[in-house]
């Protein structure tokens, strides 16, 4: 026995209820991902609409028409908002208040009036463009997770077909004053996508958002909290696997009486000059160039590609950069100077550790030698 409309529509309302609440569940666990929060918000919407057009059809009056239209536009509105916050990170508001003053303005008056067809029409165009926007939105950023993401500017962009077919259908009617809800087979034909298309477009979006947090986890577990540098294992991570060639370069830097800064200033200016030497070392990087913070107040430098004498220009470049910057500090202004030492790898390959533990002998002994400077570990004795 085939389902009726209403409980087709019935479905499309419970099954809207549970993509929000899931939505609202997977916000909650990750909050980093506001889009989430929106989204579910405008599914929520396009629930109570379900319910409110569900009373329309028992009892079709003007309010309730303008009720139900005004909140099918805004639900739609929202979900075009939460798709560019996705594909952004900005706030969805402008977007939102936009799709829904033009809709608003075209298709409620109509059905205010009591030309209930014509707002029928109205309001199934304008909703296929809102939701030819969300697909778009997603296109757009189909490079974060290609094959999810064009799937999911698919569904959209399906169900946004049956609501232009629902306003074709109404057209080719003519009636500008229906007195009741339209029933038609383009209707039921769009609730069963609409089902359908909630399913996927639910589906697919928790596996890109889950791909999201397993990214931004992974981006937590190589990056230096304090300094958002790479940290120690993410170093390794890079160049660990790769024998060193004769043309790569390991720079380690110390900064010199950080454990002074410490004991006289605090740890919060000690975290400051932390930030500041990063802001500094990162500084005029090439693409193929990497740093990180070792631990403490050590970092490392990796330049592939270069030569002794470009490797001890960029260490100093770094080195006189620091010398001559003032650290703003709770505590006051204050300066400190860095020592740093260099090695490279060999023709045959070297270990990166090797590599890194000559750097370290040579960045020892530029300490020994009185500090702030920087030398070449063929020339540290």
């Amino acid at each position: 026995m085939l389902l009726d409309f209403n409980s087709l529509l019935l479905a499309v309302g419970f099954s809207a209820a549970c993509l929000s609440l899931t939505l609202f569940g997977t916000w909650m666990a990750a909050r980093s991902d506001k889009f989430l929060l929106t989204w579910a918000v405008s599914v929520l919407v396009v629930v109570v609409e379900v319910f409110a057009y569900d009373a329309y059809i028992k009892r079709p009056g003007a309010v309730l028409g303008v009720l139900t239209l005004a909140l099918l536009l805004l639900g739609f509105s929202v979900m075009l908002g939460a798709a560019h916050q996705f594909r952004t990170k900005r706030s969805p508001l402008p977007l939102i208040a936009l799709g829904t003053g033009v809709t608003y303005a075209l298709a409620l008056p109509p059905m205010a009036f009591g030309y209930d067809g014509l707002g029928f029409m109205l309001e199934n165009a304008l909703a296929a463009l809102l939701l030819f926007g969300t697909a778009y939105e997603y296109w757009r950023g189909r490079a974060e997770a290609p094959v999810h993401l064009i799937g999911v500017s698919l569904l959209y962009s399906l169900t946004a077909a049956s609501f232009v077919l629902c306003a074709a259908v109404l057209a080719w009617d003519g009636k500008l004053v229906l007195g009741h809800a339209p029933s038609n087979w383009a209707e039921d034909l769009s609730l069963v996508i609409v089902i359908a298309s909630m399913t996927g477009i639910g589906a697919l979006s928790l596996a890109v958002n889950q791909g999201r947090l397993a990214r931004h986890h992974q981006r937590e577990a190589q990056t230096d909290a304090l300094t958002g540098l790479l940290n120690r294992r993410a170093l390794f991570d890079l160049h660990g696997r790769m024998p060193i060639n004769a043309f790569t370069a390991v720079v380690v830097f110390d900064l010199d009486g950080f454990k002074a800064i410490n004991d006289e200033f605090g740890h919060a200016a000690g975290d400051e000059v932390l930030k500041v030497f990063a802001e500094v070392l990162s500084a005029d990087l090439r693409s193929t160039d990497s740093v990180a913070r070792m631990g403490g107040e050590e970092f490392a430098m990796v330049l592939k590609r270069t030569l002794p004498e470009t490797a001890e220009a960029t260490a100093e470049r770094v080195r006189a950069a620091f010398a001559a910057r003032i650290v703003q500090t709770e505590a006051g202004p204050l300066r400190c100077t860095v020592s740093a030492g260099f090695a490279f790898g060999s023709s045959e390959g070297m270990s990166f550790d090797k590599v890194l533990s000559a750097a370290d002998k040579a960045l020892y002994a530029a300490k020994r030698a009185g500090r702030n400077r920087v030398l070449d570990f063929r020339l540290a004795g």
